[in-house]
């Protein structure tokens, strides 16, 4: 039988998050360690946290390689804020100026008395 055991060929000679390997067989027939990257995070909404659906997990690096549409989604604050997230700031800033029109008919009606 040949020898299974392995050991580590680069730096970090220790099981730390970033030296993650799985056991592969060669073309020859021996055993190597190759390396697993790391998964990406996924993007998070700014406001509420939740994951953003339409937008794949990468690493920090690969966001640079992949094409602007990948990144983004076709909305307002698209790629960075949830789709209840900006619902919410269009009807808080519409009920805002609502306020600020009603606030100024009394004070022209209180003129008027």
């Amino acid at each position: 039988m040949a020898n299974t055991r392995l050991t580590y060929v680069s730096s970090p000679l220790y099981n730390t998050r970033s030296n993650k390997v799985r056991v592969v067989k060669t073309p020859g027939g021996k055993l190597r360690y190759l390396h697993i990257k790391k998964r990406g995070s996924p993007v998070k909404c700014g406001d509420c946290g939740i994951k953003l659906p339409g937008i794949p997990a990468l690493r920090p690096r690969e966001y640079a390689t992949v094409s602007k549409p990948t990144k983004t989604v076709q909305r307002a604050y698209g790629g960075s804020r949830c789709a209840n997230c900006v619902r919410d700031r269009v009807v808080r800033a519409f009920l805002i100026e609502e306020q600020k029109i009603v606030k100024k008919v009394l004070k022209e009606s209180a003129k008027k008395r």
